[in-house]
């Protein structure tokens, strides 16, 4: 019989959203734990027809998940209404009574008091995330119970080597790289969270090589990719012609994501080449970004639907990412036949055939991505044979193959964990 599996995660996303739905369908989830979870029935569904928390619909789960889930949601509540109502001290790094930080807290401590009890309910081990795993492992340890740990970006140490090579390299963006805000006390931590795992789960191949970098033995690392949203509505190819290609970017504003190289690429194909950014600046005040934006068509957020829309609107989707975990972005633009470009240090090793259905380019290049895109201008024909193979693809891993893989690795794992 197939271990019945608690599900921690304080805030739910697509991933952790279609890994319950596969165990769903297995017959093998015991509980989802979670802060904010809103049914029809509920109080906050109601509270949610409010202008100013209409952002609580996005929390709305599956009905026929309501018999499984347990939810607390005060500290996350408050969260979302100090951040509406601009009140940053309650939200400041680490310290602010409803920062994200206490939100994991607080949900960490409330699932590891629960284990004793439904260890005697015929709970089998339990799955959480990263920065919400280390109270709920420790008690999982006393008691015998596999623990199953999320990475969901790579690991802390490599992020900090890599980012500190760009921040050296290019002082002008270095104020956007805000990743060195982490106590000693919180990357422990996340140190002791990985050294409790039993196995552990990461979605791209990079991820799993960051973790060379953890100073003592891990548990089998099992790299899993995301699944791509629908494949729905299809892409037109407009010829080019002699219009400029059009090249769009979505995604964080900061020198992660490898910004200053598609600038600095783009701006060597100024009379070829539009460029459209969509994302919210990390920081208000770096002179480079902001020069940068000037530039260029600047869209600060938009909508889910209406971003797959501006994807399809577009050439060529560049995301040229100098550290992460998977890239969701790169999924939904080939879900819409949008032809990609991303770098070694995302998921698109794992996902994309170089020069078949997308392209890989070295991260921290400009010259890489410049010839992908002069290749493009020289042979615009491909981006319809690219795009179309991109689609393709997306449509061979939707995010259910996702949920039965990681159904099928947590079925077979026979973690050797011992009560201490």
């Amino acid at each position: 019989m197939a271990k019945l599996i608690l599900f921690s995660h304080p805030t739910l996303n697509a991933n952790s959203k279609n890994l319950i739905s596969g165990l769903l369908r297995e017959k093998m989830l015991f509980k989802l734990m979670t802060t904010i979870a809103i049914f029809p029935t509920s109080l906050l569904f109601k509270i949610g027809n409010y202008s100013r928390l209409k952002d609580l619909k996005r929390r709305r789960l599956n009905e026929s998940w309501q018999v499984h889930t347990l939810s607390k949601s005060f500290y996350e509540f408050g969260r979302l209404l100090s951040s509406k109502l601009n009140i940053g001290s309650l939200n400041t790094h680490e310290v602010g009574m409803f920062c994200i930080d206490k939100v994991y807290e607080h949900h960490d401590n409330w699932v590891a008091t629960s284990l004793e009890k439904f260890k005697k309910k015929s709970l089998g081990a339990v799955y959480c995330y990263e920065d919400g795993a280390l109270k709920t492992f420790r008690a999982a340890k006393k008691i015998g119970l596999p623990c199953f740990y999320d990475l969901p970006i790579g690991y802390w140490k490599s992020a900090r080597a890599l980012m500190q090579v760009e921040y050296d390299k290019n002082p002008s963006w270095s104020q956007t790289l805000t990743g060195f805000q982490d106590s000693k006390n919180k990357l422990s931590k996340k140190d002791e969270e990985l050294n409790l795992a039993d196995l552990i789960f990461v979605a791209s191949t990079f991820t799993k090589k960051t973790l060379e970098e953890y100073s003592g033995t891990l548990a089998e690392i099992k790299v899993i990719p995301y699944g791509f949203p629908e494949v729905t509505a299809g892409k037109i190819y407009e010829p080019l012609n002699n219009r400029k290609l059009k090249v769009l970017f979505v995604g964080g504003l900061s020198q992660r994501k490898g910004l200053s190289y598609l600038f600095d690429a783009v701006s060597q194909l100024t009379n070829q080449v539009s460029l459209t950014v969509v994302g919210n600046k990390a920081v208000e005040n770096c002179i480079a970004l902001n020069d940068a934006l000037e530039i260029h068509n600047w869209i600060p957020s938009l909508p889910h639907d209406e971003v797959l829309s501006c994807m399809r609107d577009h050439d060529v989707f560049v995301f040229p990412s100098l550290f992460e975990g998977f890239g969701l972005v790169i999924t939904e633009a080939m879900s819409q036949g949008v032809p990609v470009i991303t770098t070694d240090r995302t998921a698109g090793p794992d996902i994309i055939t170089h020069g078949k259905d997308g392209w890989i380019v070295d991260a921290a290049s400009a010259t890489s991505i410049k010839k992908i895109l002069d290749e493009i201008l020289r042979k615009p024909e491909q981006l319809e044979i690219i795009g179309a193979a991109a689609r393709k693809k997306a449509a061979t891993r939707p995010w259910s193959v996702y949920g039965k893989e990681m159904v099928a690795a947590i079925s077979a794992a026979e973690p050797k964990t011992k009560i201490k």
